[in-house]
């Protein structure tokens, strides 16, 4: 991280200038045209390389990259710079030779932790700039700052920072005649055989435990006891940090959301590894952490996915 860069513009040209600086090239689109489910698809595009250990992001020198909006991701040991730019609408990646473009949901998991940690971060960043054009007080036009970490009105100057709204997703287990088992969803948009775990945001005035519990009983009716934290995932669709939890259902409790779960299903360890198998449930993407708070709880991990 270089955090205390961002405001440095004599830094920030020479990094700019430096060959030896890396940057993530984002590709680029008009939210207007293409709104939130064009984000997703578009904007989390970058170019990556196959090799035998796996997918790697192809990062360019300064002078290689297109114009477009640029926002400093970090600096390595070495003092190396890392930057990410989002093309302007209309630009495409130049796939061929090796490179392909893909989205941060198809190669998220496969990339090491570097790569992973500059195309979440820049993706993040590239989301909520694209939406964030005007000032939320007054109206007016903002610009990029601080190297593409803050939004300063141009009328009375105050300064917007990026969100990120906190969400729960959680998995339900209990014990039923001595048998393990866990609960998983199934949402109407949905295919009809894609299950999940629960999720959903939190509250304000609510702590993250008040957010399992009540989360749980509204969307499913079961009350749970004994909330226990497993871990966590920034999720830039749009700009959420999903926490992970586990909690015991205890009981039953009264429903009142009707409209987000169609259907729910209690599983063994068997049974779900043999639903995952034959394709009769699909699971979440190994990018996602609802696919390992269901493969903690199981034990190991599980075939197919989304």
């Amino acid at each position: 991280m270089a955090s205390h860069r961002r405001t440095d513009d004599v830094w920030l040209a020479s990094a700019w200038a430096d060959p030896n600086t890396r940057v993530l090239v984002l590709e680029g689109g008009d939210p207007g045209e293409y709104g939130w489910q064009g984000l997703m698809a578009r904007q989390s595009r970058a170019l990556v390389t196959d090799g035998p250990d796996g997918p790697r992001l192809v990062l360019v020198s300064p002078h290689e990259a297109p114009d477009g909006d640029r926002y400093l991701l970090g600096e390595d040991e070495a003092g190396h710079a890392y930057f990410a730019v989002r093309a302007k609408p209309g630009a495409e990646l130049a796939e061929g030779d090796g490179a392909r473009a893909a989205s941060l949901r198809d190669v998220g998991a496969l990339l090491d932790a570097r790569d992973s940690g500059l195309l979440t971060h820049a993706v993040a960043l590239a989301n909520w700039h694209v939406t964030h054009l005007f000032c939320p007080r007054c109206g007016s036009t903002t610009r990029s700052a601080a190297a593409g970490h803050v939004r300063v009105c141009d009328r009375e100057g105050n300064e917007n920072f990026p969100r990120m709204d906190p969400a729960v997703i959680m998995l339900v287990h209990r014990e039923a005649d001595g048998v393990a088992q866990c609960l998983l969803a199934h949402n109407p948009r949905w295919p009809e055989n894609r299950y999940s775990v629960l999720a959903g945001f939190v509250e304000p005035g609510e702590s993250l435990e008040q957010a399992v519990i009540r989360e749980v009983a509204e969307e499913v009716g079961v009350a749970v006891a004994e909330p226990e934290y497993l871990g966590s995932q920034p999720w830039p669709f749009p700009r959420s940090l999903m926490l992970g939890y586990q909690a015991r259902a205890v009981g039953e409790a009264r429903r009142t959301d009707h409209d987000e779960i169609e259907d729910v299903r209690w599983f063994t360890r068997e049974e779900l590894y043999a639903a995952a198998e034959s394709g009769e449930v699909l699971l979440p993407g190994p990018v996602s952490i609802a696919r390992k708070l269901i493969e903690h709880w199981h034990g190991a991990e599980l075939p197919g996915g989304w």
